[in-house]
């Protein structure tokens, strides 16, 4: 039976009983920089969490339980739902440039927190303990859905006189953890 993945990433911080882990970014945020101490130790080309997200996506998508070993997994997951939703805008896109833009709007569009009756994984996220701490998970998962995003678009279609990438869009109809989050029009 093959194994899940689990995130290599690390972090003392966090935000609930989320890693607030730091990665490449150009968005602003509560992320400034990205700080060597997070990345995996035995990874040589330094992956953050954007960068694992991807890496495995094919691999973990089709996996309907998670066993969470650590913070910086509910980071994997979250990712992970939050790129099957950009894959369902990049299926419908038309050219690279309403792509590009559908994937800004959703990726800056208002989004349930931990404790909100709409948010999906109530079950493994902390509500946050106050509006302070929700404000910081709020901006912090705004940012990393912002990289998340601009990363996204260039890995799946790299150059406006190519369509999209067959291998990743047929995963836009998958349900990771028999979960969506439902922020993008079903088919």
């Amino acid at each position: 039976m093959p194994a899940i993945y689990h995130s290599g990433c690390q972090s003392k911080q966090k935000i609930g009983n989320m890693s607030l882990l730091t990665f490449r970014t150009k968005h602003n945020g509560p992320i400034k920089s990205l700080n060597n101490e997070h990345l995996r130790q035995e990874d040589p080309i330094d992956l953050d969490i954007i960068d694992e997200s991807f890496y495995f996506f094919k691999s973990n998508v089709f996996f309907s339980n998670f066993e969470i070993t650590c913070e910086s997994d509910r980071n994997l997951i979250y990712l992970t739902l939050y790129i099957i939703e950009c894959l369902k805008l990049i299926s419908k896109s038309t050219n690279r440039r309403q792509a590009q833009q559908d994937l800004i709007n959703l990726s800056q569009q208002k989004f349930a927190l931990p404790g909100d009756p709409k948010f999906p994984l109530n079950n493994i996220y902390l509500k946050p303990k106050n509006s302070v701490e929700a404000d910081e998970m709020r901006n912090y998962m705004m940012q990393m859905r912002q990289e998340c995003s601009t990363r996204l678009i260039d890995l799946i279609w790299p150059s406006s006189s190519l369509p999209p990438s067959k291998w990743w869009i047929c995963f836009a109809r998958r349900k990771f953890l028999n979960i969506q989050l439902n922020e993008v029009d079903t088919y």
